[in-house]
């Protein structure tokens, strides 16, 4: 008998239109004769389907991208229904969406991160002067300014000077209420490694994003179709062992389960590197890293697929 698998994609994020190509990705790519496929679209209002719906199929696959999807709400939503769902569970989604928390957590496990500045919105209306002159009094420029939660670089902005370090603070408000400022990294390379499973997991090939812009933000990513991917990424063997090695950890670290990309940064004349951040629904677009990893290690897409779906059944 096919299995029945809903795939849940849209949604209330700043990555509603990303979260939809990723679903179209995934649904060509699906094997038709294992699955009886029902795609399952939350628009922006984020009316979800009830737990009578979701309980009709035997798995659910979410490519939520961002918040309400990949944050642990759906994820928990999903566990009180008592459906297996491929990708991590409540807590791992939960801390894979934070950037700050998860930061503690790697730093915490001896995993190297960028040093950064934690501000939340209460502080910074009240103390907004004092942030500044912090920042400046612990780094140079150039900086980066995320929102602690979100994805596919929304909100995320490069500052150059004083002035657009606070428009850039200002704008990933706008996103989240707590944000962070990282030190800028000199001569940055971008790598990034799949990981796969559950209580063993493996860890791709490497590979490396040549961004189009400064970095690799949402338009290099998505919209002008001009940035490079290079894999396997040009690293000797024996970083390239550590990277995965490390990427294997901080995906135990952070309690992920089924799937994760985790992105590295590594200075291109010293070659110190620090892991950047760990993304729990990585983008399936025809583009994405993700998936692309996995088919230059050996696992085509519908297999990857089918191995995911195995998964989310296996850790129930």
């Amino acid at each position: 008998m096919k299995t029945k698998l809903a795939i849940i994609f849209g949604g209330k994020s700043s990555e509603h239109e990303v979260s939809v190509i990723s679903a179209t990705s995934v649904i060509e790519a699906l094997d038709k004769n294992k699955y009886e496929i029902t795609p399952v679209k939350i628009e922006k209002d984020g009316d979800w389907p009830s737990a009578e719906q979701l309980r009709q199929f035997d798995v659910v696959f979410p490519l939520t991208h961002g918040t309400f999807g990949e944050d642990g709400c759906l994820q928990g939503y999903l566990e009180l229904v008592g459906v297996p769902y491929v990708g991590c569970g409540v807590l791992g989604s939960a801390l894979g969406m934070d950037k700050v928390v998860q930061k503690q957590l790697l730093r915490a496990a001896g995993i190297p991160v960028v040093d950064w500045v934690e501000i939340r919105l209460a502080e910074w209306l009240s103390n907004k002067n004092l942030f500044l002159e912090k920042i400046q009094s612990e780094f140079r420029f150039p900086l980066f300014v995320k929102p602690a939660n979100n994805g596919s670089s929304v909100g995320i902005s490069k500052a150059k000077n004083l002035i657009e370090l606070e428009r850039g603070i200002e704008t990933a408000f706008k996103h989240d209420r707590k944000v962070l400022v990282e030190r800028g990294v000199e001569n940055a390379r971008e790598i990034e490694c799949s990981v796969l499973g559950n209580d063993e997991p493996r860890a791709s090939v490497l590979g490396e994003i040549v961004p189009s812009n400064e970095f690799y933000d949402y338009n290099a990513k998505y919209l002008d179709g001009k940035s490079g991917l290079i894999i396997p990424a040009e690293l000797s063997e024996e970083i390239s062992e550590k990277l995965r090695a490390t990427a294997k950890k901080a995906f135990y670290v952070l309690n992920s389960s089924g799937m994760a990309r985790v992105d590295f940064l590594m200075d291109g004349k010293t070659g110190e590197w620090w892991l950047n951040e760990i993304n729990t629904i990585p983008g399936f677009t025809s583009v994405s890293m993700y998936p692309k990893l996995w088919m230059a290690s050996g696992l085509g897409y519908s297999e990857l697929l089918d191995e995911l779906v195995r998964l989310a059944i296996e850790k129930k």
